[in-house]
């Protein structure tokens, strides 16, 4: 790749939930960070840039691609290049970035090549993982640290914004946390010197090492993921593509507080669930240790055709 040449690279998310434990397919590296799949667009051979993306996908994870969408393009200098691109340093990658949803089951784990592992996606970002309580590294390193990076800044003006950005990504001063804005954390930390890559990008050091890192940018692009689906389950049923073709409301359940990190009111989320017409009962009962068995049932697909946006539409906190 010639000086200024840019080259076109494909990345992909790829979620699944095992358990109450939301995943992404990593390729990992011994000694190194994880990668997400990626590799270079090749137009004299590849048709479409999905056509691209599957083939890369196919090759480096034996994983075949069911839901996909197109996530974004990022194209910030100092990208490094996909293996196999040929490019140099003085070359620009433009990386576009994919989701796609599966289900985890046995033939999910057993698709995984043996270099590729699912990994919790928490694992890189465990400060969104509300589930349980507030995570402890909010209070105790996040909100200190950032407070110094606001400080910091070079004049009262920076430092105001820098204390907004600290307000609404983070839930201060009042503000609720918003479960959408992941990205945003995650650029807010790598800004203030709060994660591995910062450091990695910049020849410096990171004040903290929040999280696992990630190799090139692909934590950012996982971040893009994590917040289109935490935003997009909400008004599009794509929750139902993680799900088993049936099952019990608590696990429907359960699973969407796996991806949005934070607990549900049950009841609530009951009423909610029937009263959107997303689901409808099999007649069948999941088999139970002790206790009465829950009935099991399925994602009602008509509900595509009676309405524009049949999401989850979730508003009620635990």
């Amino acid at each position: 790749m010639s000086r200024g040449a840019i080259s076109i690279g494909l990345s992909a998310a790829i979620v699944s939930v095992e358990g109450e434990r939301p995943c992404a397919l990593v390729v990992a590296h011994d000694g190194d960070e994880d990668a997400l799949p990626f590799g270079p667009f090749d137009p004299g051979s590849q048709r479409t840039l999905e056509q691209g993306l599957r083939k890369w996908v196919g090759e480096q994870t034996h994983f075949d691609l069911g839901y996909t969408e197109q996530l974004y393009t990022f194209g910030d200098h100092g990208r490094r290049a996909p293996a196999g691109a040929g490019g140099g340093a003085d070359g620009r990658v433009v990386s576009i970035g994919y989701l796609a949803l599966t289900r985890q089951d046995e033939d999910a784990a057993a698709a995984a090549a043996r270099d590729t592992r699912w990994r919790g996606w928490y694992h890189y970002f465990p400060w969104e993982d509300w589930r349980d309580a507030k995570p402890r590294m909010i209070e105790g390193v996040i909100l200190p640290r950032l407070k110094s990076f606001v400080k910091a800044a070079n004049d009262a003006k920076a430092a105001e914004l820098r204390r907004d950005r600290v307000r609404l990504c983070f839930g201060t001063d009042g503000v609720a946390w918003d479960e959408e804005k992941v990205l945003e954390r995650y650029e807010l930390l790598y800004e203030a010197g709060l994660v591995q890559e910062f450091a990695r990008d910049n020849g410096g050091r990171a004040e903290e090492t929040l999280g696992a890192a990630m190799m090139f940018d692909h934590r950012r692009i996982l971040a893009t993921a994590i917040a289109r689906l935490r935003a997009k389950m909400k008004y599009r049923p794509v929750v139902f593509e993680l799900m088993a073709p049936s099952f019990t409301l608590l696990e429907l359940q359960r699973t969407v507080e796996s991806l949005l990190g934070r607990r549900l009111h049950k009841q609530n989320f009951r009423r909610l669930v029937g009263e959107q017409g997303l689901v409808e009962g099999t007649g069948k009962f999941a088999a139970s240790a002790r206790g009465r068995p829950a009935e099991l049932f399925r994602f009602r697909r008509e509900v595509l055709r009676e309405r524009p946006a049949p999401g989850l539409r979730l508003g009620v906190r635990r």
